[in-house]
C-alpha cells in the first residue's frame, strides 16, 4: 500500500508473496513449519536451561553454546511467526516499520551467529591446544568479550545495512517475492539508484562470511596440528568429537548463506533463495541443539539428571 503526497509517494506496507499461493499446500506447510518451530524452541530453551542450571556444564564451551541457542531462538522467531500467520491469512502484508525491523534483526542476528561460531572455534582451539590451562586461559572476561563482540558487530552492520536498504525508494506492486523482508528481493522493488546499497550488501556479506570463516579455518588448522601431537587414540577421538558438532553447524550455516548472498539479485536467484532460507531460517536453528546434544555425554547426562529431578519432585508431591 502507498500513500501519495504532493511531491512523493510514501510506502505504508509491503506484500509478502511467501512460498506458494496454493491454499491446500499453505495449510500443510503451516503444520510442518509450526512443528519445526516448536521443536526449535524446546531444543534451544532446553539447552539454555541445562547450561544455566547444571554445575558440570559451567565451562566456556557451554557458555558459548547457550548464547548460540539464544541467537537461534531470536533468529528464527524474527521470521517464523509472521510466516506462519501469513500461511493462514489472505492478507499477506507487512508494515513498512515491520519490514525495516525484520530486515534489521535478520542481518544483525546472521552476522552475530557467524562471529559466534568463530568464537566457538577459538574456544575449541584453546581447549585442545592447552587443556591444562584451558579454564585460566579462557577467563570469564575473555569469554564475555568473545560473546559481546559478535552482538555489537552484528547490530552495527545490521543497522547500517537496514538504513541503506530503506533509504532506497520503492515503487510498483510492492510485492516481495519471499516470506520475510530480505535484502535481495527488496532490491528488486527499487525504483531509485540502489547501486550503493548493492555494493554495500556484497561488501558486508563477503567480508563477514570470509573473515569469520578465516578465523574458523585457522583455528581448525591449529587444532589439527595439536591433534597430530596427541599420541594416544582415545585422546584423538575425544578431540575430534568435541569439534565434530561445531563443524557440522558451520558447514550447514555457511553453505546456505554463501548460496544466498554472494550472487546478484535476480528473479531466479530470489526464487531459489526462498528454499535456501527455509533451511537456514528454520531447520538450522532446530538442528543445532540436536547436533550438540546427541553426541555429547555431558549434555545427555545433564538431561537425564534434569528428567530424574523432575520425576522425583512430581512423585514427592
Amino acid at each position: 500500500m502507498v500513500k501519495s503526497s504532493e511531491n512523493h509517494t510514501i510506502v505504508m506496507e509491503f506484500i509478502l508473496l511467501g512460498l506458494t499461493d496454493d491454499p491446500v499446500l499453505e495449510k500443510i506447510l503451516f503444520g510442518v513449519f509450526l512443528l519445526i518451530y516448536l521443536i526449535m524452541l524446546a531444543g534451544n530453551l532446553g539447552m539454555i536451561a541445562l547450561v544455566r542450571t547444571t554445575s558440570h556444564l559451567q565451562s566456556p564451551m557451554y557458555f558459548f553454546l547457550s548464547h548460540l541457542s539464544f541467537v537461534d531462538i531470536c533468529y528464527s522467531s524474527n521470521i517464523t511467526p509472521n510466516m506462519l500467520s501469513n500461511l493462514l491469512s489472505d492478507q499477506k502484508t507487512i508494515s513498512y516499520a515491520g519490514c525495516f525491523s525484520q530486515c534489521l534483526l535478520f542481518i544483525t542476528l546472521v552476522i552475530t551467529e557467524l562471529y559466534m561460531l568463530a568464537s566457538m572455534a577459538v574456544d575449541r582451539y584453546a581447549a585442545i591446544f592447552s587443556p591444562l590451562h584451558y579454564r585460566t586461559g579462557m577467563s570469564r572476561k575473555l569469554c564475555i568479550c568473545l560473546v559481546t563482540d559478535p552482538y555489537a558487530c552484528g547490530f552495527l552492520n545490521g543497522l547500517s545495512q537496514a538504513l541503506l536498504t530503506f533509504h532506497v525508494s520503492f515503487c510498483g506492486s510492492l510485492e516481495i517475492n519471499h516470506f520475510y523482508c530480505a535484502d535481495p528481493p527488496l532490491m528488486m522493488l527499487a525504483c531509485s539508484d540502489a547501486h550503493v546499497k548493492k555494493m554495500a550488501m556484497f561488501a558486508v556479506a563477503g567480508f563477514t562470511l570470509w573473515s569469520s570463516l578465516f578465523i574458523i579455518l585457522l583455528s581448525y588448522d591449529l587444532i589439527l596440528l595439536a591433534i597430530v601431537k596427541i599420541h594416544y587414540a582415545e585422546g584423538r577421538h575425544k578431540a575430534f568429537s568435541t569439534c565434530g558438532s561445531h563443524l557440522a553447524t558451520v558447514t550447514m550455516f555457511y553453505g546456505t548463506l554463501f548460496c544466498m548472498y554472494l550472487r546478484p539479485p535476480s528473479e531466479k536467484s530470489v526464487e531459489e533463495s526462498k528454499i535456501i532460507a527455509v533451511f537456514y531460517g528454520l531447520l538450522c536453528p532446530m538442528l543445532n541443539p540436536l547436533i550438540y546434544s546427541l553426541g555429547n555425554k555431558d549434555v545427555i547426562h545433564a538431561m537425564q539428571q534434569m528428567v530424574k529431578g523432575s520425576l522425583f519432585r512430581k512423585f514427592a508431591m
